[in-house]
């Protein structure tokens, strides 16, 4: 809710879309693709999503069913990530390709961030529902890892507690 108008113009957009694949990719898999949210069809998709929601559990209280509906409205653009992972693969591993697809995620967030514009790496139900998968148009073997919401910064975003790097550091010595 913080990300509005301005989003990226047509150039921007493919300059972090061009950027957004720059990845690992053990095997050259491309192991993701990306479904651009954008106009009407941000609003189209919170609709089905909260119409799905309800379906799936009919006792979903009506704030999250709203909460559905205007998940996409606020920032200009929203992109799906999306993994396709080959769980089979006889040289890559299934980890190797996820992480790939996640890294994809951030380099959307760092993209958009060096050419001004605010970012958000979001997930919530959808993301782990299999009906929502289908509606979006996933194939077999696909999942949705990240909506990354990007605009203009309406205000400040605080930054949260993280921790020292020295708590979360060791060496190895054998």
């Amino acid at each position: 809710m913080q990300l509005g108008e301005p989003g990226p113009d047509p150039a921007q957009l493919a300059r972090l879309l061009e950027a957004a694949v720059r990845v690992p990719d053990h095997g050259k898999l491309a192991p993701w693709r990306l479904l651009l949210l954008r106009g009407d069809a941000k609003a189209r998709c919170g609709d089905r999503l909260a119409e799905l929601h309800a379906d799936i559990d009919p006792l979903t209280p009506p704030k999250k069913l709203e909460k559905d509906r205007g998940r996409f409205r606020a920032a200009p653009l929203v992109i799906a990530v999306i993994a396709r992972i080959e769980e089979n693969h006889p040289k890559i591993p299934a980890q190797e390709q996820l992480l790939s697809a996640g890294c994809v995620a951030y380099n959307l967030l760092l993209g958009a961030q060096s050419l001004g514009f605010g970012a958000q790496w979001l997930t919530g139900w959808s993301c782990y529902e299999p009906q929502a998968a289908a509606l979006l148009g996933l194939a077999s073997g696909e999942r949705l890892i990240a909506y990354i919401h990007i605009g203009t910064s309406r205000e400040p975003v605080p930054d949260r507690d993280r921790p020292a790097w020295r708590d979360v550091v060791s060496e190895w010595k054998g």
